[in-house]
């Protein structure tokens, strides 16, 4: 009788260590719903103020915690009986193994590599799990506290900018690419007047601090100032937008668009000539603000350079020159004469008028794609925006580096600050709102499921601190303008 070999014995050995465990893993499968019964029995027989919806996430998310971590552990069983395998192997024999030569220090560097895959894998598995546990407390905590109050329906084409008037009456205003800024009634969400005065794409507006003025920059190379007059309609009931029948996210396609047609945009007043044009850029102007007192106006373009105009003659006071790129936005300060626009350069800049004799500029490096946008806070604080998905918290008198950087999974477009709350709000490429505080803490993120929020990209917001129905808007190449209520407190609260 032919007698077996040291190696064939190990071999065999390990291949029937392999199927008992392979027969317990069957095991384990086959009684997996016999422990999930089990285990919802027990907590349903605990006293629990959650609620029976919550309660079941949490056991199914618990439970998929369990199941990850019992095969990680069979598999690091196996890995460690087949390591076992290969010591006692070539301790007895010293052979070889794939044809080469494997000793002591080899089989301890292999057996090393497979425990960090091991203790990456389990990691990663257990960082997984938890985040999505915490995502599902996130959402279900941001629907309670941010609701979504009224929709903005008329544009026939994507929505680059919303604001809101600064006096009364305070309306909601929207720029767009087709040709067109709508205002709007806030409470009621009807179109009071159209401004068609633009041949191109309407990029940005802005209200006068003090009258009832807009100013609008558009693609026709362009700025207009207008007057508007309004009367509010008388608010009506209406359904309530914030009634969830589930707890998924919805994906949607581009037949869940509102098609612009059925809303009131087309019989509303409209308004054809401008009381002012200014005219000085060679390109796009992408954005337009004004300065402080309202006697000055500030454009960029996408000729690389933001022109300063005075509003009452139209004439160009100053040409702001020194960005390498086009520029995508520009924001003045509230209370100071100062002016910072942001560029496809990476950088931003701070272009300083409170000395009518020295226009000092200062350059913000820190970005590595375009800066989409950086607006003025409460006090000597910038924020910007940028593609390379970052938000940044500057200080304007150490622009060496951020005081604070909040990294995102999607670029993000046109910020907003809260002055009065400090909340940043954070509208992406993927749909998606965020809102942060100064430091880089998140909040919250805006509810976007059962057909609530955006569609396509969101493209700029807005804060309004003082309305009591509205205190936050969107707007997205959707074709439509959201309005949301977040309550501060609370909010502030969960943080």
């Amino acid at each position: 009788m032919p007698i077996e070999s040291g190696s064939c014995a190990a071999a065999r050995q390990a291949k029937q260590k392999r199927k008992s465990h392979s027969l317990s893993i069957r095991r384990t499968n086959s009684s997996e719903q016999e422990r999930a019964g089990l285990q919802k029995d027990m907590l349903e027989g605990q006293d629990s103020k959650l609620p029976s919806s919550v309660r079941n996430t949490l056991l199914e998310l618990f439970g998929q915690i369990e199941r990850e971590f019992e095969n990680l552990y069979i598999e690091n069983l196996e890995l460690r009986r087949e390591i076992e395998t290969l010591n006692e192997r070539l301790a007895a024999e010293g052979q070889t193994i794939d044809g080469a030569e494997l000793s002591k220090g080899q089989l301890k560097t292999k057996a090393s590599h497979s425990t960090s895959q091991l203790s990456q894998k389990l990691k990663t598995t257990y960082k997984a799990s938890t985040s999505k546990i915490v995502s599902s407390f996130k959402t279900t905590t941001s629907r309670a506290i941010c609701q979504l109050v009224k929709e903005y329906v008329g544009h026939r084409d994507g929505i680059w900018d919303v604001s809101v008037a600064k006096t009364q009456p305070v309306v909601l205003g929207t720029a767009s690419a087709d040709h067109t800024a709508l205002l709007w009634s806030i409470e009621t969400g009807k179109c009071l007047v159209k401004y068609a005065g633009h041949v191109g794409s309407v990029n940005s507006i802005k209200f006068h601090p003090t009258e009832q003025v807009a100013l609008t920059a558009s693609g026709d190379q362009t700025a207009h100032i207008w007057r508007y007059i309004v009367q509010l309609p008388t608010p009506q009931p209406t359904a309530d937008c914030n009634q969830m029948s589930g707890e998924d996210e919805i994906e949607f396609s581009d037949k869940d668009e509102p098609d612009g047609d059925g809303d009131g945009s087309s019989d509303c007043p409209t308004i054809r000539v401008p009381l002012t044009s200014l005219k000085s850029h060679q390109g796009v102007v992408i954005a337009a603000d004004w300065l402080v007192g309202g006697k000055q106006a500030v454009t960029a373009s996408w000729d690389r350079t933001a022109n300063l105009y005075d509003v009452e003659t139209s004439e160009l006071v100053h040409s702001l020159t020194g960005h390498d790129q086009e520029l995508t936005h520009c924001c003045t300060h509230p209370t100071q004469r100062l002016v910072v626009t942001s560029s496809r350069d990476t950088t931003f800049r701070l272009w300083d008028f409170r000395d009518p004799s020295i226009h000092s500029v200062n350059v913000f490096q820190g970005h590595t794609d375009t800066v989409t946008s950086a607006v003025f806070t409460v006090g000597d604080n910038v924020v910007s925006g940028s593609d390379d998905r970052t938000v940044k918290v500057w200080d304007l008198k150490n622009m060496r580096s951020p005081i604070a950087t909040i990294r995102t999974d999607s670029a993000v477009n046109r910020i907003n600050v809260c002055v009065g709350q400090r909340i940043i709000a954070l509208p992406h490429d993927n749909r998606q709102v965020r809102l942060f505080d100064m430091s880089g803490v998140r909040l919250a993120r805006l509810p976007r499921s059962n057909r609530q929020g955006h569609r396509r990209m969101v493209c700029c917001s807005a804060w309004s601190e003082d309305h009591p129905i509205c205190n936050l808007f969107t707007c997205g190449f959707d074709r439509q303008a959201i309005g949301w209520n977040i309550n501060i407190p609370a909010l502030l609260q969960e943080k």
